[in-house]
């Protein structure tokens, strides 16, 4: 929200409250027990075990930003929360998105404080920030939810990246990073000839063959188990795909080149920092949060990827920009780098 008055201003101070109460509401699955059944304020607070007053009190705030609406028979799903939340994505996505917003709170929590350390503002609250990929790594379920929530905030990209790209001569593909395998599988439909390879951490491996049967397609993918960042990568690939991945270091290029046939591509999918420094506008609040974590964490170029291709023995071929579409909360410039071995 962008304030136009006094009062939005008063608002923005206060949203911290606001956004709690939605986080609450998303991982108590508030709006698709309503969905089911207009509710009372005492059938809502039985059902989710919340005291009655203070239930009430958080479903005036949730009709305050408009998410709940007051009905004859108690409340219910605002249109825009239909539109927004129901039938948007999944209660489990959304499930997880408030729940890893949770973990990251702490973070802001007493910014005013800590902003000005000249280092970790986790390490001067005493705290230690979430490590996700340890624990994806550690936890099967939790890697499952997240894979799963990747799969369907992705489709919409997966369907870009499908339509956009030359697959001419690409028989055997390798998705880096690619988790659920959800662009790979936007690829394998359009293109009966290709067969793919995802190479991803064991856990959201597991996911993802889950998630390649029920699409009746888990006998065109594989999926490798790796730390591509330490492990060895199979070889004999005609494309290799780095999607919303952001793993582009000198030790990753090299070892992409080996795993490539003769003239074979490697494509990288993202959003790139504009200047240096500058973040594009979606990648703003994740910038923001790492760099309390890091007070040096900047985001990669386009241009820092060319060089590091060329510098890894790489032969740009082009650079250019997906029709725009907003893609979740991701709505600027997904930007395709195409290079060839």
């Amino acid at each position: 929200m962008k304030p136009t008055s006094t009062d939005d201003v008063f608002d923005l101070i206060d949203a911290c409250t606001t956004s709690a109460a939605l986080g609450a509401a998303m991982e108590l699955g508030l709006f698709w027990l309503l969905e089911e059944q207009p509710s009372s304020v005492a059938d809502v607070a039985q059902a989710l075990g919340i005291p009655t007053t203070r239930c009430q009190y958080w479903l005036q705030l949730l009709a305050s930003v408009g998410l709940v609406e007051q009905v004859p028979q108690g409340y219910a799903p605002s249109p825009t929360a239909r539109a927004a939340i129901l039938d948007a994505y999944s209660h489990e996505t959304w499930a997880f998105l408030a729940r890893e917003a949770r973990d990251r709170f702490p973070a802001v929590h007493n910014l005013a404080l800590y902003i000005g350390e000249p280092g970790s503002t986790w390490a001067a609250q005493g705290l230690t920030p979430p490590d996700y990929f340890a624990q994806i790594s550690e936890n099967p379920e939790r890697a499952r939810r997240f894979t799963r929530m990747l799969y369907e905030i992705h489709l919409p990209l997966a369907d870009m990246v499908a339509q956009s790209l030359d697959m001419s001569g690409v028989d055997r593909l390798m998705d880096l990073g690619g988790g659920s395998g959800a662009v790979s599988l936007a690829l394998l439909r359009r293109y009966p000839q290709v067969t793919a390879v995802v190479v991803d951490i064991a856990n959201v491996c597991a996911a993802g063959r889950e998630i390649a049967a029920e699409h009746g397609l888990e006998e065109r993918i594989t999926y490798h188990v790796a730390d591509f960042l330490r492990d060895e990568l199979p070889c004999g690939f005609d494309m290799v795909l780095q999607c919303d991945v952001g793993a582009y270091s000198e030790a990753v290029l090299p070892k992409l080149q080996a795993t490539l046939n003769p003239d074979g591509r490697l494509v990288i999918v993202d959003q790139f920092a504009l200047p240096s420094g500058i973040a594009p506008p979606s990648w703003l609040y994740w910038a923001f949060l790492a760099s309390l974590e890091n007070p040096g964490f900047t985001l990669t170029t386009a241009a820092e990827i060319r060089s590091r291709l060329r510098q890894a023995g790489f032969e740009v071929l082009s650079e250019r920009t997906l029709p725009h579409r907003e893609v979740w909360r991701w709505s600027s410039d997904w930007v395709v780098i195409e290079a060839r071995r």
